[in-house]
């Protein structure tokens, strides 16, 4: 239910499309269903979602499990004091923010995206929660892009890396 389009933003990136996905009520239940269980009964004291696509997952997690919801954001998008991290991107650089505010010392935090590339914009969110005092445990994706390798860049931060499903280049 994950469309691929070929050649977006630019070429030859095969963008994996989870909002084919997301107009599928019965796959979309189901991908949800299978983080609720995935995570019920995991450590978790805050769920992050990141800007944009990982606020629904993270949405749907928080209401489900009944914990705090926290928005990582693009610069400029949160009133109120914020902290930020840069991040490269394959074309540049981003900044993304929390408030200050987001989580107590100490909070266990699962991120949420829908889906993990390179990881730099997960691995940029890592470190503003440590900045906040608080330990990611888990990061969660729709797609998994393993030859991208992000993955890989999260675990060696010491975060377990959960997805619903993986692509290769070929596929």
């Amino acid at each position: 239910m994950i469309r691929t389009i070929a050649d977006w933003p630019h070429p030859p990136v095969r963008f994996r499309d989870v909002s084919s996905l997301l107009r599928q009520p019965e796959g979309f239940a189901a991908a949800m269903d299978l983080f609720i269980k995935h995570y019920r009964n995991k450590p978790i004291d805050v769920i992050a979602g990141l800007d944009a696509r990982g606020f629904i997952p993270a949405g749907v997690l928080a209401y489900a499990l009944r914990k705090p919801l926290v928005m990582v954001r693009k610069k400029g998008k949160l009133p109120g004091e914020t902290i930020h991290a840069e991040y490269q991107l394959e074309y540049g650089q981003s900044i993304l923010e929390i408030q200050i505010d987001a989580a107590p010392h100490g909070a266990n935090v699962l991120l949420m995206d829908d889906l993990i590339a390179t990881g730099g914009t997960l691995c940029a969110a890592v470190l503003l929660f440590e900045k906040l005092g608080c330990t990611v445990k888990e990061v969660g994706a729709i797609v998994n892009l393993p030859e991208l390798n992000g993955s890989k860049r999260l675990e060696r931060l010491g975060v377990t890396v959960y997805s619903l499903c993986e692509f290769t280049e070929a596929e």
